[in-house]
C-alpha cells in the first residue's frame, strides 16, 4: 500500500445540527450539508467529519446514540447519508463518521432490553454492580450530571455506569460480545463506502471502574487491535480517537502502523497552554506561547518516523480558535491566518473546524437561558452553588463553554446569516454580517484564501506532507520558527503570536516567498523584523 491518502488531505469538521439548515426547521441537516459541497470542494478539503447523525434524543447533541445504523429524522434518512456519500464522492471529497463507543443513550434498544431483563443477551453490554453495604460501589462521578456516575435500577436493585449524563451508559467493553455487536456496526457503515471514522473517548474504553481507572486501561490497546483486524484493517481508511489523556508518547503507540491500532489520535497537551493543569475547566491563564510551542514540538519530535499526528486548534468541544489563541477584534484577520499556517506547516493531518476557515468568533451570553450545552448548564449550578454571582459564573462559561463552537455557520448577511429560514436551534453570533463566507470570499487576502492556499500547498508539495520537521531555538518566546525538509527542498515557517512586532534572524537567506499573510514581506532580507500576527513560509532552498 502507498502513502495513505489522509497524509496529504485536511480534514473538514462539520457539526450538522449548525451547518445548514435545508428545511427550515431550524436545525442543520445532511440535505444542507449536500448543498455546500461545491463551498467544500471549493477550499479543497479531502474529507468532511460529521459529528454524529445517528438517531439520539440528543441528551448530548448526539453524543448519545439511541441507534448506530439509523439516522436522526431531524437529519434526513439512510437515503438521504447515502446521497451526501455519492455526491462528496463527485466532489473528491471523503466522509468519516463519528464514533461513540464509550456509552449508548438509555434509549437504546441494547439497554433497553438489558433493563428488561437481568438474563438477556445484551445485560453484559453495559456495566452492572450490586449495592456495596447499600451504597453505590464507589464515589465515581458524572462529569454532565453532577453527583455520582452510579444509577440504581429500581427493578433489579443494580447500579449503572454513567460517567457523562444518566442518559449516556457507560459500556463494558470486558464484554466479548459488545465488542463484536460494535465490530459489525463498523462494517455495516464501511459497506456504505464511509472512509473512516473518529473515535469519541478512545482512551476510555479500557476502563476499569471498580477500581477507578477510567483512561488507560490494561486491554485498551488489546480491544483496538482486534477493532482494527475485525474492521479497517485492510482499508485505506482514516481513523482518529480522541484521548484527552494521552502523551506524545502515548500517540506513538496508538498511531504506530506496526501496533495495528488507529491512524492518528488527537493529542490535546497544546490545549493546556492557557489552562491549569488538573484544575478546573474554567480556571483559566494568559496563553503561554512557550508551553504552547513546546507541546506541539514535542509531537512533532517524537512521531517523527514511526506514527502519525493531528493537527487542529478548535473542535465541536472547544472556545474558536481565534478567540482562544488570537485576537477576536482588531487583529481578527491576521491572527486567524497567522493560526492556519502556523498548525498547517507542521507534519500531520490538518484538522479545519466549520467557520475557522472565516475567523468565526466565540460567542458570549448574557444569560443562563440563552445556554444548550449540558455541560455548561451543569457547572454553572456548581459555581452558584459554591458561591459565584450568576454574572461571575456566565463570564466562566463564556470562556470554555462548547456552544461557542456550536453556534450556527455565518453564510452570509441575510437573516439568520443565511443558516436557516427557520428560527435557528442556537441563537446565531450577532457578528454575522461583519463575519460571514460571503464577505470573507470577496477579498483575494481573505483567511477563506489563506486555508485554501495552505490545503493546496500541502496537497502539492511533498515536503509539507512528510519532510523532517526541525525547530529553530534561537528566536523570541512569541515566534513559531521551525523548517519543513523534503530532499533538496527546506521550507521556513515563521509566525508572531503576539500584538508587538519582533525582529527575528533567519538562519539561511530566503530564495523564495511561498505564502505570507502581510501583502509586502521583504524578501530576501536575512532579518525580519515580524509585525504583529505576522505569518510567513518562505524557501530557503
Amino acid at each position: 500500500m502507498g502513502q495513505p491518502w489522509w497524509q496529504s488531505a485536511v480534514v473538514y469538521q462539520i457539526y450538522p445540527r449548525s451547518f445548514q439548515d435545508s428545511d427550515g426547521d431550524g436545525i442543520g441537516d445532511l440535505q444542507g450539508i449536500i448543498s455546500r459541497l461545491d463551498y467544500l470542494q471549493e477550499l479543497g478539503v479531502g474529507a468532511i467529519w460529521l459529528s454524529p447523525v445517528y438517531r439520539s434524543p440528543n441528551a448530548d447533541n448526539g453524543y448519545d446514540v439511541a441507534d448506530y445504523e439509523a439516522i436522526n429524522p431531524e437529519y434526513g434518512t439512510m437515503a438521504d447519508m447515502d446521497a451526501l456519500i455519492t455526491a462528496a464522492k463527485a466532489h473528491g471529497i471523503r466522509v468519516v463518521m463519528d464514533l461513540i463507543l464509550n456509552h449508548t443513550s438509555d434509549e437504546h434498544p441494547w439497554f433497553v432490553n438489558a433493563k428488561a431483563d437481568p438474563a438477556g443477551a445484551t445485560r453484559d453490554y453495559y456495566v452492572w454492580s450490586d449495592p456495596v453495604d447499600g451504597q453505590a460501589p464507589n464515589d465515581l462521578q458524572s462529569d454532565f450530571s453532577g453527583g455520582s456516575a452510579w444509577e440504581l435500577d429500581a427493578a433489579s436493585q443494580q447500579y449503572f455506569l454513567h460517567l457523562f449524563s444518566a442518559k449516556q451508559v457507560d459500556l463494558n467493553w470486558q464484554s466479548p460480545r459488545l465488542r463484536h455487536a460494535v465490530y459489525r456496526m463498523i462494517n455495516f457503515w464501511l459497506a456504505k463506502g464511509v472512509a473512516g471514522f473518529r473515535l469519541d473517548v478512545v482512551d476510555m474504553l479500557g476502563k476499569r471502574p471498580f477500581q477507578k481507572q477510567l483512561v488507560n486501561g490494561p486491554h485498551l490497546h488489546d480491544y483496538l487491535h482486534e477493532m482494527n483486524r475485525a474492521t479497517w484493517g485492510d482499508r485505506d481508511v482514516l481513523t482518529v480517537g480522541e484521548a484527552w489523556s494521552a502523551s506524545p508518547v502515548d500517540a506513538l503507540q496508538y498511531s504506530d502502523a506496526a501496533h495495528q491500532e488507529l491512524s492518528m489520535i488527537f493529542q490535546f497537551g497544546h490545549l493546556w497552554a492557557d489552562r491549569q493543569l488538573g484544575g478546573p475547566k474554567w480556571a483559566v491563564r494568559p496563553l503561554n506561547v512557550g508551553r504552547l510551542k513546546a507541546a506541539l514540538y514535542a509531537c512533532q519530535t517524537t512521531l517523527a518516523t514511526r506514527g502519525w499526528n493531528s493537527l487542529f486548534w478548535s473542535n465541536h468541544d472547544l472556545p474558536r480558535a481565534v478567540s482562544r489563541f488570537g485576537a477576536a477584534g482588531t487583529w481578527r484577520v491576521r491572527s486567524a491566518q497567522m493560526l492556519a499556517i502556523t498548525l498547517h506547516g507542521l507534519k500531520g493531518t490538518p484538522y479545519v473546524y466549520q467557520g475557522e476557515e472565516i475567523g468565526m468568533t466565540d460567542c458570549p451570553v448574557s444569560t443562563i437561558a440563552a445556554v444548550n450545552d449540558v455541560e455548561a448548564r451543569t457547572i454553572y449550578r456548581q459555581l452558584l452553588a459554591e458561591g459565584d454571582a450568576p454574572t461571575a459564573a456566565l463570564t466562566k462559561l463564556n470562556r470554555f463553554s462548547r456552544d461557542n463552537a456550536r453556534t450556527p455557520m455565518q453564510w452570509d448577511g441575510r437573516a439568520n446569516a443565511g443558516f436557516t429560514s427557520g428560527q435557528p436551534w442556537l441563537a446565531v453570533n450577532a457578528n454575522y454580517p461583519a463575519i460571514n463566507v460571503a464577505t470573507d470570499r470577496q477579498a483575494s487576502t481573505s483567511i477563506f484564501a489563506t486555508y485554501q492556499r495552505l490545503i493546496a500547498l500541502r496537497r502539492a508539495n511533498p515536503v509539507l506532507q512528510r519532510g523532517t520537521f526541525n525547530e529553530l531555538t534561537a528566536v523570541p518566546e512569541p515566534v513559531f520558527a521551525y523548517t519543513r525538509s523534503w530532499g533538496r527542498v527546506c521550507w521556513l515557517i515563521c509566525t508572531n503570536f503576539g500584538a508587538e512586532p519582533v525582529t527575528v534572524t533567519l538562519p539561511e537567506q530566503p530564495t523564495r516567498l511561498i505564502l505570507s499573510n502581510y501583502p509586502d514581506y521583504p524578501d530576501g532580507l536575512g532579518t525580519v523584523e515580524l509585525r504583529p500576527y505576522e505569518a510567513m513560509i518562505v524557501a530557503l532552498i
